[in-house]
């Protein structure tokens, strides 16, 4: 990403609709998918502002133009409703620059997609929960982030990812490998084949639900780690949820189940003594808490009443996405060791088998905080 020429940049730069003189730019963030740039912008005497400039990862999302009309119109809608509660919409929501011709994103010569934000101002993210407070935050963020986004028709939203949380699919996906074997890798991880077939019910739960109307399609984020959420350095608070790339028609439980597994567990994704795994009901309890203050009354009583089951169920899917890779020979988690996806595989595992212990905690806390 921080070989792109000074050249290069200044003519890309140059055809969006920026104000001032282009006098630094650096490789910005810490995302794996898209290259992103910090550019800082000079205005005569008026001091200086900073803008994003992102290339857009087209293996990935290969169709930027149904990929920008999502993070358009769901922006558009969040600015509304920040201003109709007297927010400030350059700080707390996305904010798109658009070219000089007025589209959305730029398409270059090479074929390349690029597209600019304003930059958000003396606010930060952190890539691993240091302290309760900040998770509590993102709860809050992504709850505010699913009330504001009630009433946004999720069946207008594009599939930027087919089949993204489609957990049956991806359990399909799963006895597929293992009946092709292809690497020779079954006979070692029977353990957790068995575990993944004896958990079957969890890839369908929610397909039946939703197939019968027991509950809603809603406008889902889809990647609800703590380091989405951008927190005011001042204040603490929890201000803008960021990287819309993955929002598409989901389930809200989906959203929550993915915080948690995430940000709640106790050891890193792929620690290898499984001792260490566990879901810390303390952090759990702070997520339910900030996310259902912020979003409750717009959920309905069988989404909070499924949000427990969200958990599991997401810490099954991406367990099951692990041992998948892992059968195929590694080719879509990147590695840094041999058994890699094997030991995410088994935290994932262990974790979901610790919340089988600790679930009648879980359905208790999330009836404590459901709205009257």
């Amino acid at each position: 990403m921080s070989c792109i020429s000074e050249e290069k940049i200044r003519k890309i730069a140059g055809q969006f609709d920026f104000t001032g003189e282009l006098v630094s730019w650096s490789p910005c963030g810490s995302g794996h998918i898209n290259g992103t740039w910090l550019l800082r912008y000079r205005i005569g005497n008026m001091g200086s502002i900073k803008v994003i400039l992102q290339k857009i990862n087209l293996e990935i999302f290969q169709n930027p133009d149904e990929l920008m009309e999502n993070i358009s119109g769901v922006t558009e809608h969040l600015k509304k409703k920040i201003i109709e509660n007297d927010g400030d919409p350059e700080r707390e929501v996305l904010n798109l620059i658009p070219t000089k011709e007025g589209k959305n994103y730029l398409q270059d010569a090479d074929g390349e997609c690029w597209r600019a934000y304003i930059f958000i101002t003396d606010a930060v993210s952190y890539d691993l929960v240091e302290k309760p407070e900040d998770f509590y935050e993102s709860a809050v963020a992504f709850g505010r982030f699913q009330e504001m986004l009630a009433d946004y028709p999720a069946e207008t939203l594009h599939e930027t990812i087919k089949g993204f949380h489609d957990t049956k699919k991806r359990f399909q996906t799963l006895k597929k490998a293992v009946e092709c074997d292809s690497f020779r890798r079954a006979e070692k991880v029977q353990d957790e084949i068995d575990f993944a077939m004896q958990h079957e019910e969890l890839a369908g739960i929610f397909g039946e639900f939703l197939q019968k109307g027991e509950i809603p399609l809603r406008v889902t984020h889809n990647d609800t780690k703590l380091n989405n959420v951008m927190i005011d350095i001042f204040t603490g608070k929890g201000i803008c949820v960021v990287d819309l790339d993955t929002v598409m028609p989901g389930l809200a439980m989906d959203d929550f189940g993915d915080a948690i597994r995430f940000g709640a567990s106790t050891a890193l994704e792929d620690e290898k003594d499984l001792s260490k795994v566990s879901c810390d009901m303390g952090l759990y309890e702070i997520y339910v808490k900030g996310f259902l203050e912020s979003c409750g009354d717009k959920l309905t009583p069988k989404e909070i009443e499924l949000l427990p089951m969200g958990a599991k169920v997401m810490t099954y899917e991406c367990g099951i996405r692990f041992l998948t890779d892992y059968l195929e020979g590694d080719h879509y988690f990147k590695t840094d060791w041999e058994g890699q996806n094997l030991d995410r595989c088994r935290t994932q595992f262990k974790l979901l088998s610790d919340m089988e212990k600790k679930w009648d905690i879980m359905q208790e806390i999330v009836n404590r905080y459901k709205p009257e």
